[in-house]
């Protein structure tokens, strides 16, 4: 399979149209199609876009962050969670010393009791992306085997 590794700067809005992130003014996104590293959603709408491609695409949360789960809500005891100092709401931060533990969001404080909410933020929203494709070019064998776009000096791993 023939796959590309793509170039793209974005605007990212909610379903009421406000900005939630960007990459104007700065880098584009570069990623390697099909390889997990932005949301399939927006991976699938991208492919075979040309160079200078400037669309809106549209992503159904299913396709994005997918939908809220409730089962990843749960109250704990303020004393289980490995932060120190004073907690409030909207407060996050990873549950847990593994680097690929969760990151969850404090939505409730009630006593001693911390409720914890490990959806991604944008679980069950509906996405709208503003899209230029920057670049697009074949991805190396490399790239394919390693699954991620390396950079310009054709190794983007750290040293």
């Amino acid at each position: 399979m023939n796959r590309n590794v793509v170039s793209f700067h974005y605007t990212l809005r909610d379903p009421a149209g406000c900005v939630l992130d960007t990459s104007a003014g700065g880098a584009p996104v570069v990623y390697l199609e099909g390889a997990g590293q932005i949301i399939e959603g927006l991976d699938e709408q991208l492919r075979g876009l040309p160079v200078g491609t400037k669309t809106r695409v549209q992503v159904p949360a299913t396709r994005a962050y997918g939908a809220r789960d409730p089962g990843q809500v749960q109250s704990v005891r303020r004393a289980q969670l490995p932060v120190e100092g004073k907690l409030k709401v909207g407060d996050q931060f990873q549950a847990g010393s593994d680097r690929f533990a969760p990151v969850v969001t404090v939505v409730a404080i009630d006593g001693d009791h911390v409720t914890l909410d490990a959806n991604h933020p944008l679980a069950g929203v509906d996405l709208s992306f503003d899209i230029e494709i920057v670049a697009a070019r074949a991805a190396t064998s490399e790239e394919m085997s390693h699954g991620h776009a390396h950079g310009a000096d054709g190794h983007g791993h750290c040293q």
